[in-house]
């Protein structure tokens, strides 16, 4: 199966605040077991404890495509050569690491991760729903990857 891995944290551990916010550094994954014909990735990571304005959408940090497979993955904190960011909630096209305050439960973040049998055809400011429409009859695996999050203020001295 197609798998995504990262030493940055465990599947469904919690993410170190290196990876957080704004500023945060985007982790590095290495990817095994994609189809034979896989020719690039698309990656969408998202917040999904969270429902934007009465509705269903959750937060958007990050999404990227065309990722070529002969990469093997993402280096941490970079792109590989070719690849295209997608505009995030912020209207930016970066990664955005998680932003949870603190609370009483950690958001759930999750990185899923596309196999595709093709480049896809879409220029930086393209939305989720476009990227989602431009991967239909084109992806050939799935993958994904489970981080929480919360923010932890200091103890108290």
């Amino acid at each position: 199966p197609l798998l995504m891995q990262t030493d940055a944290f465990p599947d469904g551990g919690i993410v170190p605040q290196k990876y957080a916010g704004r500023g945060g550094v985007q982790p590095g994954f290495k990817f095994t077991g994609a189809p034979e014909g896989t020719v690039s990735y698309a990656i969408i990571f998202h917040d999904l404890d969270v429902a934007l304005q009465g509705g269903t959408g959750d937060v958007l940090h990050w999404m990227a495509w065309n990722i070529p497979a002969s990469a093997g993955g993402i280096p941490e904190g970079k792109l590989p050569e070719g690849s295209v960011q997608g505009v995030n909630i912020t209207g930016q096209n970066v990664y955005f690491g998680p932003g949870a305050p603190n609370g009483p439960r950690y958001h759930h973040y999750v990185f899923e991760l596309y196999a595709l049998n093709a480049n896809l055809d879409l220029p930086a400011n393209a939305s989720r729903d476009d990227l989602i429409k431009a991967m239909a009859g084109k992806t050939t695996a799935k993958a994904a990857y489970v981080g929480r999050y919360r923010y932890e203020t200091a103890p108290a001295k």
